[in-house]
C-alpha cells in the first residue's frame, strides 16, 4: 500500500487546470527551470571568452565551474528552508527570480575574468537554494490535499521535461539570440529575461500563508530552527523514511550520469551522446508521472515505491546482458517509470504529513541532504568502474537498490503499524 491518505475526490489533472494559482506557479517554475538549464549551457559557452586563473587548464576550469554550482547547495540548502518558513513564499520565489535575472544581465558589464564568472555563478546558485524549498512548500498552500499526488506528478514531469528540453535547445536558443541581438549582450538578455518572465508570471498568485506561532515569531536563531527540523524528522519516521528513499533515488541517477558516458561507448555512440540514455529515462519519468497524476487514486493501495525500486533493480541487472541500442534506450525509459513511482508518491507523502509551518525547513533539509549524498556516487562511480568494470558496477548497483527498496518498504510498514 502507498502510505498517503486516499484521494477521496481526485479528478487527476482536470482539477489542477481549474486552479489558477497552481497553474501560474507551474508555468512560472517551468520557465524558471528552463532558465536554469539554459544558464548552465551559457556558462559553459562563455568559458572560452574568459582568461583562466594561473595554472588552471581548460578541463579544470569546467570542473571548477561545476563546483561553483554545487557548493552552495551543500552550504546553504537548510538555511534556505529556514527563511522560507519565516518569509512569504511568493516574495522569496519572485525575489529569487529577479535577483538571478539581474545577475545574469550584469555578465556583459563585468570584466572577462574567470574568478568573476565563478563568483557570479556561486551567487546565482546560492539564490536558487532559497527558490527551490519555497516552490516545494508552496504547492500544499495552493492545492487541496486530495490533489497533491496529481500536482507533484505534474511538477515532476515538467521538471524532467525542462531538463531534457533545456539542455537540448539551450545551444540553439543562445546561438539565435547571439545572431539577432548581438554577441555582446544577446545571450545574457535571453537567459535573464527568462528569469524575469518567471517572476512576472507568478506575481498574480495569492497565497494563504500559515501563521507562525509565538515561539517562531520570538525566535531569531537559525541554528535553533535547524535543530528543530532535525528533532521533527527524528520523531516522524514516516517522513524521514520517505526522504531516505528519495535520496537513494537521486544517488542512483547521479551514478548513472557517470556510467552513461561509458555506456555510450559500449553501444557504439560518441561520448557526447550519453545524454540519449538520460533523455530516455526522462521520457519514462514523464510517462510514469502522467499515469500517477491521472490514475493515482486507483493505485493508492499498491506498493508503488517498492515496485519502483524493483523496476530500477531489474533494469540495472538486465543492462549487463544488453547489446542492442534500442533495447537499452527502452530499458532506460522503463527505469524512468520506476523512478516516478518512487519520487512522486514520496514527495506527496512529505507534503501531506508535514505541518505548513515546517514545510520550508523540511524541504530545505531534504535538498541539503540530497546534495550532500550526491557527492559520494559522483566521486566513486568512475574509479569503481575503472577498477571493476562497467557490468560489475551495474550488478552491484542492482543489488544495492533491491536491498534498499525492500528495507525501506518494510520499515514504512512497521511505522504505519505503530501509527495505527
Amino acid at each position: 500500500m502507498f502510505p498517503t491518505e486516499p484521494a477521496a475526490v481526485n479528478n487527476g489533472f482536470s482539477a489542477l487546470l481549474k486552479n489558477r494559482g497552481f497553474m501560474l506557479l507551474w508555468i512560472g517554475q517551468l520557465v524558471s527551470q528552463l532558465a536554469d538549464k539554459v544558464f548552465f549551457v551559457l556558462m559553459i559557452a562563455l568559458l572560452e571568452n574568459y582568461s583562466p586563473l594561473p595554472g588552471l587548464a581548460q578541463n579544470s576550469m569546467y570542473s571548477t565551474l561545476m563546483l561553483s554550482f554545487t557548493i552552495p547547495a551543500i552550504l546553504f540548502g537548510s538555511a534556505g528552508g529556514i527563511f522560507v518558513d519565516r518569509l512569504p513564499k511568493k516574495l522569496i520565489m519572485i525575489g529569487s527570480d529577479i535577483v538571478r535575472g539581474l545577475l545574469t544581465l550584469c555578465l556583459p558589464l563585468l570584466p572577462r575574468e574567470f574568478l568573476i564568472l565563478l563568483i557570479l555563478t556561486f551567487a546565482i546558485s546560492t539564490v536558487t537554494q532559497f527558490f527551490a524549498p519555497a516552490e516545494q512548500a508552496a504547492i500544499p498552500l495552493l492545492v487541496k490535499r486530495e490533489n497533491l499526488l496529481a500536482a507533484n506528478a505534474l511538477f515532476s514531469s515538467t521538471m524532467m521535461g525542462a531538463l531534457i528540453v533545456g539542455f537540448a535547445i539551450g545551444e540553439p536558443i543562445l546561438s539565435l539570440a547571439k545572431s539577432l541581438m548581438g554577441e555582446q549582450y544577446g545571450q545574457e538578455i535571453v537567459v535573464g529575461g527568462l528569469y524575469i518572465l518567471s517572476a512576472a508570471i507568478m506575481q498574480p498568485i495569492k497565497f494563504k500563508e500559515p501563521k507562525l506561532s509565538k515561539e517562531h515569531q520570538a525566535s531569531n536563531n537559525p541554528w535553533a530552527e535547524f535543530t528543530e527540523s532535525l528533532r521533527y524528522l527524528k520523531k516522524n519516521r514516516l517522513i524521514l523514511n520517505a526522504m531516505l528513499q528519495l535520496t537513494t533515488l537521486y544517488c542512483v541517477f547521479a551514478a548513472l550520469t557517470v556510467l552513461t558516458i561509458q555506456l555510450a561507448e559500449e553501444f557504439g555512440l560518441k561520448e557526447k551522446q550519453f545524454g540519449f540514455f538520460l533523455a530516455a529515462a526522462g521520457v519514462g519519468m514523464v510517462f510514469g508521472a502522467a499515469i500517477l497524476g491521472h490514475w493515482g487514486d486507483k493505485l493508492h493501495h499498491k506498493p508503488l515505491p517498492l515496485i519502483g525500486f524493483l523496476i530500477i533493480a531489474l533494469v540495472l541487472g538486465v543492462f549487463t546482458f544488453t547489446h542492442n541500442l534500442l533495447l537499452a534506450l527502452g530499458l532506460c525509459a522503463f527505469l524512468g517509470v520506476g523512478a516516478s513511482l518512487i519520487g512522486v508518491p514520496m514527495q506527496t507523502l512529505i507534503q501531506q504529513q508535514t505541518p505548513s509551518t515546517m514545510l520550508g525547513k523540511v524541504f530545505g533539509f531534504q535538498n541539503h541532504a540530497v546534495n550532500i549524498a550526491l557527492a559520494l556516487p559522483l566521486a566513486i562511480t568512475g574509479p569503481l568502474t575503472d577498477a571493476l568494470g562497467l557490468r560489475t558496477v551495474l550488478v552491484a548497483m542492482s543489488i544495492v537498490v533491491l536491498v534498499v527498496g525492500v528495507w525501506a518498504w518494510q520499515n514504512t510498514r512497521k511505522v504505519l503499524q505503530n501509527v495505527i
